[in-house]
């Protein structure tokens, strides 16, 4: 077998982190802040300081680049004309492949016509607009600031702009929603005609508005049947429109798969810019300071805006390949596995292995190992038994 082996000759991808919204939603725990408290031109300035910075980084500097992910926060808080600058800058400064996959995330009421024309230019083919639902009471709780027909508003311009590959973001088992509230959500998400959609169960997640609701007793949540109906009516409706799911929560049209977020899960090399962005570079984890206005004061001073670096040795970066690739409804290839780290999963993980395959929630299809259809709900669970 081949000596444990970073995935070095495969191309990798570029992430760039916009912190900021216009609010901070009930539900969110990512790293974003209400943009009205930040210097945010300061922070663009850094960020295109970062970005230079980086293409010179011997870890960076000779990879080929097939996708560049601009996410949030909301983006597109930012002109199309600032945001072009940014991914003007990565193509000049990094070796993009022919045809890469750039993507941008945006909010409905946070998009227009100049700033999707913008983007077009600068060279982005694949837009991502955080839709959540398509019920307004829904979106209310939600504390969102758009509209359904902002919604529905923003595919279109994106559909004259010239996009032909769009993803919505939607969520299910909201406080309040119920089975015939996500089916009209489902059902209005595809009359527009989407290449792709990802799809999420709703976690409250700690530090969150809605993590203190849940504290005071005071968020009512759909109960654990109304949740597999749902998920159940969601394959259904996707499957019948011609969608393969793919991942976990990703389901697209053939050929519409999101590259960028595949390597995230095939566990490839990329690189994270901005305030929490995190990079993977040959065996090397890399997380920036969270804290915007932190983050442009050390990059201002030319210094690196490093929180942490962790060296991963090889059990971590194989138990990471391992349960990444597991979300794919493919599975990891275990040749591949194999000659990557001179592993295999049946000595690493024995019996823990045996018993998910008897229990018929792990199965063996040629080389590949893969969740069953029966564990795809509890997926989480098995998986953080492979940790």
């Amino acid at each position: 077998m081949k000596p444990d082996l970073d995935p070095a000759e495969r191309p990798g991808s570029i992430y760039i982190h916009i912190p900021f919204c216009q609010n901070k939603c009930a539900y969110c725990a990512f790293n974003s802040y209400p943009a009205h408290h930040f210097d945010i031109n300061g922070y663009l300035a850094a960020l295109e300081k970062e970005i230079d910075a980086m293409s010179a980084h011997l870890l960076i500097r000779q990879k080929k680049i097939f996708s560049l992910f601009i996410g949030g926060g909301t983006p597109t808080i930012y002109s199309g004309r600032q945001l072009g600058r940014l991914i003007r800058s990565c193509r000049k400064l990094y070796h993009f492949t022919d045809r890469p996959e750039i993507s941008v995330e945006t909010n409905p009421n946070q998009i227009d016509m100049k700033t999707l024309i913008g983007l077009k230019e600068a060279g982005v083919n694949r837009l991502s607009i955080g839709i959540q639902s398509f019920a307004a009471p829904l979106l209310k709780r939600l504390s969102r600031t758009h509209t359904v027909e902002d919604g529905l508003k923003a595919i279109k311009l994106a559909r004259n702009a010239g996009f032909d590959n769009i993803n919505l973001d939607l969520m299910y088992g909201l406080p309040g929603q119920n089975v015939e509230d996500w089916r009209q959500t489902l059902e209005t998400a595809l009359t527009t005609s989407p290449e792709h959609l990802a799809i999420y169960e709703l976690m409250v997640e700690k530090n969150t508005a809605f993590a203190n609701l849940a504290a005071a007793n005071k968020l009512e949540l759909p109960n654990e049947d109304t949740i597999v109906h749902m998920e159940k009516m969601t394959l259904q409706f996707l499957q019948s429109a011609g969608f393969i799911r793919y991942e976990i929560a990703n389901y697209a049209r053939p050929g519409y798969e999101c590259e960028h977020n595949i390597n995230y899960w095939t566990n490839g090399t990329y690189l994270g810019l901005g305030a929490g962005a995190v990079s993977c570079l040959n065996n090397m984890r890399i997380t920036n300071v969270s804290d915007p206005d932190q983050y442009r004061l050390l990059i201002t001073n030319d210094k690196p805006p490093f929180a942490g670096v962790e060296c991963l040795c090889r059990d971590a970066r194989f138990r990471e390949t391992v349960i990444m690739g597991l979300r794919m409804t493919g599975g990891v290839d275990m040749t591949d596995i194999e000659s990557r780290f001179n592993l295999t999963l049946s000595d690493y993980y024995g019996s823990i292995l045996q018993n998910f395959i008897a229990r018929n929630l792990l199965e063996i299809s040629g080389d590949h190992l893969r969740l069953t259809e029966r564990s795809l709900p509890v997926a989480n669970q098995i998986l953080s038994e492979l940790v």
